[in-house]
C-alpha cells in the first residue's frame, strides 16, 4: 500500500494554505472584525475547524450550491451537516415560511400544521405519538428523561464515539480495554463524570452489550441506527434483531436517532431496515434548515408516561420550551416532509451518493491507498482504514487530522465544501451528477499530488 510523505503532505498545505488566505480577504477581514465581538471570531466554537486560516462568509445559497462574500461560488456538499439535506431554501418551504411569519410565529398554541406532521410521522416511521423540540439535542434530552422515568433506572447505554448533539450523558468514553468510563476528550466542562450516568460499548459487539444490560440499571439505549460521526459504521447483519432482542430481555428503552440516518429513505433505518424502536428522534433536516425536531414513542411508552405525568406539574418536568413547538417550525416541517423529503427525493439522492462513492473509490485503488468509501443512502464518507471500521474505536484509530484538513482545504480551494468534522459528503434534491463529477476530479487530483 501507498503511504502518504508527510514533508510533501505539509509541504502541499502550506500551498493550499496560502492560497486560500489569497483568494478570500473579504472573509478575512470580516474574520479580522469579528475577533472584537464574538468569542474566538465565531458565532459557535466548531467553526473554527473549518479548513482554511479562518472560516468563510456566506452571502447567499440556493440549492445545493452557495456563494460567499469573496463572490466564489461553492458545491456544497457539507448541506449543514445535514440541516440543509433539503437543499438551501426550496422555494415550497420558502414560501410556507414567508405566509407563517406574516400571521404569527409562537404563541405557545397548537395550529393544524402540528397534527399534519405529527400523522406523516405516523405513517412514515410507525410510532403513533409524537412531541415537537427545537434541536434533536432537546429530542434526545427528553426521551432520556422519559426512558428513566418510566423505568426508574439512572443510567443511559451509548456507543464508543458517538454523538448525539450536546446531550451531557452522551460525551462519555471508554477509556481503557477493561471497559472503564470516564469523560471524551474535548468534554467542556461535564457536570458529574459520565461513568456515574453512561455505560460506553464498542459497536456491533453484541457480548459487550449484554455485558452492559446485565447490570439492570440502563434505562435506555441512545445509537444511530448506523453510526455516523466517527464516519460511516454499519450495523453487521442481523446485528440490530440481536440487540433490540437483548434490550426487551432487560427492560432497557431502544431510542434510534435517525437525525443523520435520515438520509437512508423518508422514514429512515426505521422504515427501511424494519427496526423496532420505543423511540424515534428525528432532527435538522425536518424544517429545511429551520430550527425545529421531534420525537416519536410507542403506544406503551405514551401509556407509561402519560400515567406518572401530573398536570399540574407538566410545565416543570425538564421536557419542554416556551419556543418548542412554535408555528413556524411546525409550517417548516409540514411543507418539507409533505414536497421536500419524499420518496421521489430521495430515488434521486441515493444514486447520487453512489456516483460519489465509486468515483472516490476509484482514485484510492489507483493509486493504491489504505483508505476506504463508505454509502449511507444519500450519504458516503471516506475513512483512512483499509477495510471499513466496525466500531468507533477502530474508526477513531484510523483518522488522521493533518490529512483530513489537506483534502479538505484542497477541495475548498477549488470550489467544493465538505463536512470540517470528517470526509462526509451528502447529497440534497438539487444536487447534480455534474457537482459529484467536479468533487471526484479534485479528489483524484488531490491524491496524484499526494502520492
Amino acid at each position: 500500500m501507498t503511504t502518504i510523505d508527510r514533508k510533501k503532505l505539509h509541504a502541499l498545505h502550506e500551498r493550499e494554505s496560502a492560497c486560500f488566505v489569497a483568494d478570500h480577504t473579504s472573509s478575512a477581514a470580516l474574520y479580522q472584525r469579528a475577533q472584537s465581538s464574538l468569542l474566538g471570531g465565531v458565532p459557535m466554537n466548531w467553526m473554527k475547524k473549518w479548513a482554511g486560516a479562518f472560516p468563510i462568509f456566506v452571502k447567499s445559497a440556493k440549492g445545493a450550491h452557495f456563494t460567499d462574500v469573496d463572490n466564489r461560488d461553492y458545491i456544497d456538499l457539507c448541506l449543514g451537516d445535514t440541516g440543509a439535506m433539503t437543499g438551501h431554501s426550496p422555494e415550497v418551504v420558502a414560501e410556507a415560511i414567508a405566509r407563517r411569519v406574516r400571521e404569527g410565529i409562537t404563541l405557545m398554541l397548537p395550529t393544524e400544521d402540528a397534527l399534519w406532521v405529527g400523522e406523516d410521522l405516523k405513517r412514515r416511521f410507525g410510532l403513533p405519538y409524537w412531541q415537537f423540540t427545537l434541536t434533536a439535542t432537546d429530542a434526545n434530552r427528553f426521551a432520556i428523561r422519559i426512558a428513566r422515568e418510566i423505568t426508574q433506572r439512572p443510567k443511559i447505554l451509548v456507543f464508543h464515539y458517538c454523538y448525539h448533539g450536546t446531550v451531557d450523558e452522551s460525551f462519555a468514553s471508554l477509556l481503557d480495554k477493561d471497559g472503564t468510563v470516564g469523560p471524551r476528550r474535548g468534554n467542556i466542562g461535564p457536570p458529574v463524570n459520565p461513568a456515574e450516568t453512561t455505560r460506553v460499548v464498542e459497536f456491533n459487539d453484541l457480548n459487550a452489550l449484554e455485558s452492559a444490560l446485565k447490570h439492570h440499571d440502563v434505562a435506555c439505549v441512545l445509537a444511530e441506527p448506523a453510526m455516523t460521526n466517527v464516519g460511516i459504521i454499519l450495523p453487521d447483519a442481523g446485528y440490530w434483531r440481536a440487540a433490540r432482542e437483548l434490550t426487551r430481555r432487560y427492560g432497557t428503552l431502544l431510542i434510534a436517532d435517525e437525525t443523520h440516518t435520515i438520509c437512508v429513505g423518508p422514514g429512515g433505518c426505521t422504515r427501511e431496515w424494519k427496526l423496532d424502536p420505543d423511540f424515534v428522534v428525528f432532527g435538522k433536516p425536518i424544517g429545511s434548515g429551520i430550527p425545529g425536531a421531534t420525537y416519536g414513542v410507542t403506544a406503551e411508552v405514551a401509556q407509561r408516561i402519560s400515567a406518572r405525568i401530573q398536570l399540574e406539574d407538566c410545565d416543570v418536568g425538564g421536557i419542554g420550551g416556551t419556543l418548542a413547538g412554535n408555528a413556524l417550525s411546525l409550517a417548516a416541517m409540514r411543507a418539507t416532509l409533505e414536497h421536500v423529503l419524499t420518496p421521489a427525493a430521495f430515488e434521486k439522492m441515493i444514486p447520487l451518493a453512489k456516483r460519489f462513492t465509486d468515483g472516490v473509490a476509484q482514485h484510492i485503488r489507483a493509486a493504491n491507498l489504505p483508505w476506504n468509501v463508505q454509502q449511507l443512502g444519500a450519504r458516503a464518507e471516506y475513512t483512512f482504514a483499509t477495510k471499513p471500521p466496525r466500531n468507533g474505536g477502530e474508526s477513531a484509530a484510523a483518522a488522521d487530522f493533518e490529512l483530513e484538513r489537506f483534502l479538505h482545504l484542497y477541495a475548498l480551494n477549488r470550489g467544493v465544501l465538505l463536512t470540517p468534522f470528517h470526509n462526509m459528503a451528502l447529497m440534497c434534491p438539487a444536487t447534480t451528477p455534474a457537482d459529484i463529477d467536479q468533487h471526484t476530479k479534485i479528489f483524484g487530483s488531490a491524491v496524484s499530488e499526494l502520492v
